[in-house]
């Protein structure tokens, strides 16, 4: 009996040692690099400096600042929008595995993919938005969407939404179809409305759905880069800097590993803070 429940451990350790080596080591080297290099200075050159310098730091604060305000409203208007389309989707509807395949294939579209395409569309000479703004007479003059400091952060919100929305969207339509009928004829057979459907039926048995796309949603927009980095480089004057493009910045282009370093550590810690929730609910159902 013993041997037969260690055999699942068997079959996953080729796969956890993959993972060792290709996340741990990295993590740990980055871990240690963010006190001292440790291969130059030894030991003694541990140092909590570059710690101190994020406080410090205007940079850093004003990435961590537009990483809360991409992060907060990028999920927001993911669920926002994911919803509204997975209740349609959800509903009795022609061809709703056609219009499901089309919903999703934002999301099969690669970050770096993503953001070329729409740097093309916000182009201000020949991009199709000026374009389109323009003989709908709204505008007088192309538009530099990602040149303003004040559109660029919403521009590249906007590419984000599209890309990102069919998760959410995904998630609570398998929820949408978990809810009994039963219980939607109950509401109606006690006179609800379909507004008091969606408040007292829909969404108390979304919740746990919604808690869980939220998580992993404000996990995967905080380490978002490729459509960042390919559409503005952080830029104009940082207005796009979120904390993943500036680690990145700060390890390849002023080779400032340690400082680097201390800033993905931060960012793995509040990555970290906000699994917990996720892992408590998914241990749980287990």
């Amino acid at each position: 009996m013993k041997s037969k429940s260690l055999s699942g451990y068997w079959f996953i350790l080729p796969c956890f040692i993959l993972l060792l080596g290709v996340l741990g080591v990295p993590m740990v080297m980055a871990l240690l690099n963010s006190f001292a290099p440790i291969w130059t200075k030894g030991l003694s050159g541990f140092t909590f400096a570059y710690y101190r310098k994020l406080f410090v730091d205007p940079v850093f604060l004003n990435s961590l600042i537009r990483t809360v305000y991409f992060v907060g409203t990028t999920v927001a208007l993911h669920l926002v929008l994911g919803l509204g389309v997975a209740l349609a989707l959800n509903s009795a509807v022609r061809a709703r595995r056609f219009f499901r395949v089309i919903a999703i294939l934002p999301w099969t579209v690669p970050d770096v993919i993503a953001g070329l395409v729409w740097a093309c569309m916000y182009d201000p000479l020949s991009g199709i938005l000026n374009e389109l703004l323009h003989r709908l007479r709204l505008i007088a003059s192309p538009v530099e969407w990602l040149a303003n400091p004040t559109l660029v952060m919403p521009s590249v919100i906007l590419a984000d939404v599209w890309r990102g929305y069919p998760f959410v969207m995904l998630v609570l339509l398998a929820g949408l179809q978990t809810i009994p009928r039963e219980q939607y004829e109950a509401a109606r057979v006690d006179g609800a409305s379909a507004i008091q459907e969606f408040l007292y039926v829909t969404l108390p048995n979304l919740k746990p759905m919604i808690a869980i796309a939220t998580i992993l949603d404000m996990i995967w927009q905080t380490r978002r880069f490729g459509l960042i980095w390919v559409m503005t480089e952080g830029g104009p004057a940082r207005a796009t800097e979120i904390l993943s493009v500036l680690a990145y910045r700060q390890y390849f282009k002023f080779f400032n590993f340690e400082y680097a370093s201390a800033i993905s550590v931060v960012l793995a810690l509040f990555l970290l803070l906000i699994g917990i929730p996720y892992i408590r609910m998914v241990s749980q159902r287990v």
